[in-house]
């Protein structure tokens, strides 16, 4: 865990408003707050903004300035009222969860612009680690910006398996404890292949499946679980998304790539000091499906000690 260092939105307190309940000194991660005189004062240098504080301030009393009251939505009407533990409809949830599908057709509409920002509204409802919110959203809003992100990563991986084609080079590098490119090879070259052949002759999209929009999602430096962070957004926006009407698919083949190539981020603006952790296609589905599929058997793991 990165310590953090404190953070210009510590909170204000109305000593007029303030009835010295204490409550928020109770929730304060940072025990940043303290009762003076029988009132709630700032008595901490360090603050993470959680907004724990106003949250549960009953007198309304705390304000944390530099934080949005509550997310601001174009495309649809949120109801913002406070939803305590056990009040929501666990059915309804897991219905949502159990029938959102990674979307492999779609069509050729375009999402609203205003549609893709909403999805990254939610994405920053997530909770992060130290509630750093160093996630970062890039939006890709038509299908030619799209292209554009699957050129540069087909022609990664075509000089990949241009690389892995080599068996004199697989063998050297497994030999000397570097069986990467070997593997690769076994796993995806054929199939990388092939799917750059499709896109090359007959402009079939095997990467982002003819997506016509994208999100990706990563991370600034300086948070202390950024991956965590942006996965947990990710998905906010992977159930969102099929809330309102439109598919979604996960491309990892796209995150590999960047990782390896920084200049392909850079090609399409995204600062080279980024991690980038989830890459989503989007738009509306071609796909009717018509119920619900099941999960692998689990059994979970308990420790008793």
């Amino acid at each position: 865990m990165n310590d953090q260092h404190p953070r210009p939105h510590t909170p204000t307190i109305d000593p007029e408003k303030c009835t010295g309940c204490g409550l928020c000194l109770t929730v304060c991660p940072d025990r940043t707050l303290s009762l003076l005189d029988g009132k709630a004062v700032v008595s901490g240098a360090r603050c993470l903004a959680c907004g724990h504080c106003r949250a549960i301030c009953p007198a309304e009393a705390i304000t944390v300035p530099g934080l949005e009251p509550e997310p601001v939505f174009q495309t649809f009407a949120a109801d913002t009222l406070y939803l305590p533990p056990g009040q929501g409809d666990p059915a309804q949830l897991v219905r949502i969860m159990l029938s959102r599908r990674s979307c492999r057709n779609y069509t050729s509409r375009a999402p609203d612009p205003q549609l893709l920002e909403d999805l990254v509204r939610i994405g920053t409802c997530a909770p992060s680690g130290t509630n750093s919110q160093a996630w970062t959203f890039t939006i890709l809003p038509h299908r030619s910006a799209v292209e554009t992100l699957g050129n540069l990563v087909g022609a990664y991986f075509a000089k990949l398996n241009r690389l892995a084609a080599n068996p004199l080079l697989r063998t050297t590098l497994s030999l000397m404890g570097k069986p990467a490119l070997a593997n690769y090879y076994r796993r995806y070259h054929a199939t990388i292949a092939q799917g750059l052949r499709e896109w090359k002759e007959q402009g079939c999209d095997r990467l982002f499946h003819g997506a016509p929009a994208a999100i990706i999602v990563g991370s600034r430096p300086g948070a202390s679980c950024p991956a965590e962070d942006a996965l947990l957004a990710t998905q906010n926006i992977l159930l969102a998304a099929h809330t309102l009407g439109l598919g979604s698919c996960l491309i990892g083949f796209a995150v590999a790539a960047m990782a390896k190539a920084p200049k392909i981020q850079r090609a399409i603006g995204i600062p080279a000091d980024e991690s980038i952790h989830a890459v989503i296609a989007l738009g509306y589905p071609a796909e009717p499906y018509r119920r619900l599929t099941g999960r692998k058997p689990l059994t979970p793991r308990y420790f008793s000690g």
